[in-house]
């Protein structure tokens, strides 16, 4: 009678390799963040305009021609957006960093400020400390204001190469859609084709449905952000609500995060509780239509997914793709989670 001790071993193998290949995936995409980048851009942008090509299909109109007038349709959107929402996104940036070194000179006097008035008891020299400290790394900070507006500039233009290269990226994974797809559900084993395939769709229907739904989210909150900080008279309007609709990206602390520039700006203007309040309630009342308005017809499936896993992913691949990474972060999430639920079902043990 023999005994076998193989499939442990097996298994063992199976989980370093695949922990390897992992480990090999996240060093190449740090050493190819950019061209990643650039191909994730293009994948979203070709996952948000799939389903017009799709609707167009429906109504009898070949893939390529379809193309052609969804090509058509963002040229003029295009040449709007270039002609009118550039100039004012240049010019409330050109204001931000002209203002820059006020600002970071406010936050100093205010610290010192602090400073003088704190009692002489326990604890007031470490706090003393950090105080000083904060002003040296301030003072660091005003000399080397013009450095970081630069180094942003030199990002974002390289950012605007990948946005020029993205619709011919964008092209032809919306022509060859099909034919990949084909292709790679051939690579499939063949007793697990349709098992997979099902599964796929299942993940395609919910990482589509989220990256839309969030896209459209985005850009209402940046719009209404927008708006209301210009009716109340807080500086870079603008500059605040884009601020403010990718925050809107984040989980739970996405929310925080938007109102403290426009925080920020308010005091720096009118230095009263009622501007901070008034700008306060602003940003309340927007992510209360949001949570309770926007989002719930905009989202039709949630995902469900664990806070903590949610945090864990996002902190992951933030680190590792940046603002790509915190916006695929619940997708990929998400997909796991299917994968898995079907792993507990049994469907993989299934011939």
């Amino acid at each position: 009678m023999h005994h076998t001790h193989q499939a442990p071993h097996t298994d063992y193998g199976r989980f370093i390799t695949t922990i390897l290949l992992f480990c090999l995936l996240a060093v190449a995409g740090y050493a190819l963040q950019h061209t990643i980048s650039c191909f994730l851009l293009s994948w979203i942008i070709a996952y948000l305009l799939d389903p017009l090509l799709v609707l167009a299909e429906t109504k009898g109109l070949k893939r390529l021609y379809a193309l052609g007038l969804l090509y058509s349709g963002l040229a003029v959107m295009t040449i709007f957006f270039v002609a009118f929402i550039v100039p004012a996104i240049t010019i409330n940036w050109n204001a931000f960093v002209r203002d820059l070194p006020l600002y970071i000179e406010k936050i100093k006097q205010i610290a010192q400020e602090t400073k003088g008035r704190l009692p002489d008891r326990y604890g007031s020299n470490e706090i003393q400390w950090l105080i000083e400290k904060v002003s040296g790394n301030l003072n660091s900070a005003a000399e080397n204001a013009g450095s970081w507006a630069y180094s942003f500039g030199t990002r974002m233009f390289f950012n605007l190469f990948n946005v020029v290269l993205s619709p011919i990226l964008v092209f032809f994974m919306l022509f060859y859609k099909q034919t990949v797809i084909e292709t790679t559900v051939s690579w499939l084993p063949e007793h697990r084709r349709s098992q997979i395939a099902g599964i796929g769709r299942e993940v395609n229907s919910s990482i589509g449905g989220y990256l839309r739904g969030q896209v459209i989210v985005s850009l209402i909150v940046a719009l209404l952000a927008s708006v209301a900080l210009f009716t109340l008279g807080i500086p870079h309007p603008i500059f605040c609500g884009v601020f403010a609709g990718a925050a809107s990206i984040l989980p739970f602390i996405g929310v925080l995060i938007a109102t403290l520039p426009a925080l920020f700006f308010a005091w720096f203007k009118f230095q009263t509780l009622a501007a901070l309040g008034q700008t306060g309630i602003a940003f309340a009342v927007i992510y209360f239509v949001e949570g309770y308005l926007i989002k719930p017809l905009v989202f039709k499936e949630a995902m469900n997914l664990n806070p903590l896993v949610t945090i864990i992913m996002v902190m992951a691949l933030g680190e590792t793709l940046g603002f790509w990474g915190i916006l695929l972060a619940l997708p990929i999430a998400s997909a796991i989670k299917i994968t898995w639920g079907h792993f507990l079902s049994g469907d993989f043990k299934r011939t």
